[in-house]
């Protein structure tokens, strides 16, 4: 805590407009109320291989957070270190099932889906396969890990995906879905729960403000 009359310094968020992984960023410190400083990495100028941003994150990857001393390069990594942070609103309930669901469905999303379609495999895929070869490997990958989720929560779904308060799995499904739709042309009626959901999320404030198009290295076209 800031002694008294000392204003604490605003975290910085290093985020990329497109980027998933930093979508689920931005989702969670809305949720929380973290007022935090925005700075834009370019992963197409290849920004995330600068010196400088290497000593944040070596793997070369958005997001990265920097909040005094402490700097992490991961989204997962990130949203845990906010919840202990700043545990209300929390993202985790204490029911330890539900704490397992929640875990294992943002598990899923960011170890079984997006790193599957993520830039450096579909540009590895275009390059040895073919212009254009990348969007039914990613369609098959969501699929996959579409149908999966939805089986897990659609017994306990309510307004959101494990009940009817956001919590951990919608930060990592709202960006994942938002992708599926916007880029990579999933019919989510094949997903009936999670498209009920994502309709929740697309109304809820701190979603809406994490958009890409919302952010301000997002291109005036977006």
């Amino acid at each position: 805590m800031a002694e008294a009359g000392v204003t604490a310094a605003r975290p910085t968020l290093y985020s990329y407009w497109r980027s998933s992984c930093s979508h689920r960023v931005r989702i969670a410190l809305n949720f929380k109320g973290v007022d935090y400083e925005y700075k834009a990495v370019n992963l197409l100028k290849g920004e995330q291989s600068d010196p400088e941003f290497m000593k944040l994150n070596p793997m070369k990857f958005v997001p990265a957070l920097a909040d005094g001393d402490a700097v992490i390069g991961d989204s997962y990594a990130i949203a845990l270190y906010l919840e202990d942070k700043y545990p209300d609103p929390p993202l985790l309930p204490q029911d330890l099932k539900m704490k397992a669901l929640n875990i294992q469905t943002a598990s899923i999303v960011c170890s079984g889906i997006q790193p599957l379609h993520n830039l450096t495999l579909v540009r590895f895929i275009e390059q040895k396969v073919g212009t254009g070869e990348s969007l039914p490997w990613i369609q098959q990958q969501i699929d996959r890990g579409f149908t999966a989720v939805e089986n897990m929560i659609k017994g306990c779904a309510g307004k959101y995906a494990t009940g009817d308060e956001v919590q951990l799995a919608d930060v990592f499904l709202a960006p994942q879905i938002f992708a599926a739709v916007t880029r990579f042309q999933i019919d989510m009626s094949n997903y009936p729960t999670l498209a009920k959901v994502y309709d929740e999320y697309m109304r809820h404030p701190a979603f809406e403000a994490a958009l890409p198009d919302r952010q301000p290295d997002a291109p005036t076209s977006a």
